[in-house]
């Protein structure tokens, strides 16, 4: 048995739809509108119950009981079919997803076999079940239609016209489910109200199946208004019926050419009724001998199968057992060689991505200790240097033992800058002074320096980070303004408030352009301010010169 045979449950069942006859149901092939299975179903039963009856496999046993069900349905054993969807239920996992598609297949054949036993109560309760069960959009609407018919078929007119006003509504980029959709609306509509002029809709849906070349489609277009017309223009309904005995001849189903057949008896003259009839009975006896058959036949088929079993069951439990002893062996073996495979090749990328690792740590530490010490040396050797040229450029009187022994101070710090730590930081001692004498230091003869505020309390409480970071920001920003503001007036005011302080720089320089691009030095400055949680804020929009706001917490 080719292993393809599982997947014709979902072709025939899930995909079938009915026609919207309410005598019986219909299932149809998407591709070629007929059922593989009915061309040996003897034969194809006969496989699908010996697998059934002889796995171990409770999914295959699941698949081949499905598959029997629709071949029984489709005979017209549908007692046949309600059991072999019922065993084929037993061997589902209701928590396994997989199983899924099984459950919408047996509930849906339930469902269609209740229907055409008139059950249509409990037809109803399976397509909710197989409803449940579907994760396809495609298949829902499917079922939809299935319980809409089951509704229809007692009489419950107003939640059949629900669904199929849903139908219209999702499917009217499809033209053969929208012609579907609008026949059954129309027709239950009428069903429900006698007088109500179902016409249009047919003949719309009609006129859309005909040039798709929808044989099926057609021949229930025709069977409804053959229906619709009977007693308001007979001629009408005789045409129609004329129609649909034509197109279901070209389909080969002999109920369709039956329903045909019975609505020209109904309607022919004297001359054709008799003819009519003549071949109707042959049909009909057909049919009915068929499934008469087709019902003896299974039930053979299935004791033949149960004989057999018990006949070699001996040696088929011993054959089994050891194909599963062998089949368990290979197994292990593979299992062994497939996860010394995967532990080698993971041990190998996590070696490597091990070194990679370790590499990158060290790179990322030799590259931060080279910022640091890149930091320092601006910090502590570039401005200070620059610091003490300004002195010696703006003071009138230069002291050269204070000169020099700054420039000693900086050259011992310049050798000592690579055993630096974070800890090494100087403890700034009178902050408030060393803040006065740094900013007044940047003043000349043509640029005067204001400070406001600078008070010992301002510097309380402020951790010695902080000072540090706030200290070398001043110094960028008065160096920045010294090389390039060409500012007569500079004011420096510092303000307390609300446990933060603010500092408020002022210039009358040249400003800076619109779209100014920070210098490494004020980049420096954004990022120092950020590592104590504060702000700076430079405004170029005012007219002249340059104001920078800067904000930090007090602790």
């Amino acid at each position: 048995m080719k292993k393809s045979l599982f997947l014709i449950p979902f072709i025939l069942n899930i995909l079938a739809c009915q026609h919207e006859e309410l005598s019986y149901v219909q299932k149809i092939n998407e591709n070629n509108k007929e059922s593989f299975l009915n061309k040996k179903q003897d034969s194809t039963f006969y496989q699908f119950n010996k697998i059934a009856t002889n796995s171990r496999d409770s999914s295959k046993i699941a698949e081949a009981y499905s598959n029997m069900a629709i071949i029984q349905s489709d005979e017209g054993d549908y007692f046949g079919s309600i059991e072999s969807a019922l065993a084929s239920l037993k061997h589902l996992d209701e928590y396994n997803q997989h199983d899924f598609d099984l459950f919408t297949s047996n509930y849906n054949e339930l469902g269609l076999n209740n229907i055409n036993l008139k059950n249509y109560d409990e037809a109803i309760k399976y397509f909710d079940l197989a409803i449940k069960y579907s994760d396809s959009e495609r298949y829902k609407l499917a079922l939809l239609n299935n319980k809409a018919l089951a509704y229809r078929g007692k009489k419950d007119f107003l939640p059949a016209m629900q669904i199929y006003r849903d139908f219209i509504s999702k499917s009217k980029s499809n033209k053969k489910t929208y012609a579907r959709a609008l026949t059954n609306l129309a027709i239950t509509k009428w069903l429900h109200d006698s007088t109500y002029n179902a016409a249009p809709e047919l003949m719309e849906a009609l006129h859309i199946r005909e040039p798709e070349n929808d044989y099926w489609g057609r021949n229930s277009s025709y069977a409804h208004l053959a229906s619709y017309f009977t007693k308001s223009h007979p001629d009408l309904a005789l045409y129609y019926a004329r129609k649909r005995y034509a197109v279901a001849k070209v389909l080969k189903s002999a109920n369709d050419q039956i329903g045909a057949l019975g609505k020209l008896i109904e309607l022919g003259s004297t001359d054709s009724i008799k003819a009519h009839f003549n071949t109707y009975q042959q049909l009909n006896d057909s049919v009915q001998l068929a499934r008469s058959a087709a019902k003896n036949q299974f039930a053979l088929i299935r004791y033949e199968v149960e004989k057999s079993k018990a006949d070699n069951l001996t040696l088929q439990k011993d054959n089994a057992e050891q194909a599963y002893e062998i089949n368990r062996q290979r197994m292990l073996i593979f299992m062994i060689v497939f996860f010394s495979i995967i532990l080698s090749v993971v041990g190998f990328y996590w070696y490597k991505k091990r070194r990679q690792h370790m590499a990158l740590a060290a790179e990322n530490a030799i590259r931060d200790s080279q910022l640091k010490t890149s930091k320092r040396v601006h910090d502590v050797v570039a401005n200070g240097i620059y610091q003490v040229m300004t002195e010696i450029e703006n003071l009138p009187d230069v002291d050269k033992d204070r000169i020099l022994d700054r420039l000693d101070g900086l050259y011992g710090k310049s050798r000592d800058i690579s055993y630096e730590t974070d800890e090494s930081l100087i403890k700034q001692q009178n902050f408030k002074d060393k803040i006065s004498h740094m900013l007044q230091s940047f003043g000349t003869q043509s640029t005067k320096i204001s400070i406001v505020g600078n008070e010992q309390r301002l510097w309380e409480g402020l951790n010695e980070q902080a000072k540090y970071e706030i200290e070398h920001i001043l110094q960028e920003l008065m160096i920045n303004m010294k090389k390039h503001s060409q500012a007569s007036h500079v004011a420096i005011r510092f303000e307390q408030e609300r446990e933060r302080t603010y500092i408020y720089y002022t210039d009358n320089g040249i400003g800076m352009p619109e779209n100014f691009q920070p210098n490494n030095g004020l980049r420096n400055t954004e990022n120092r301010i950020k590592s104590i949680d504060g702000r700076i804020n430079f405004d170029t929009k005012v007219k002249k010169g340059l104001k920078i706001h800067i904000s930090f917490p007090i602790s």
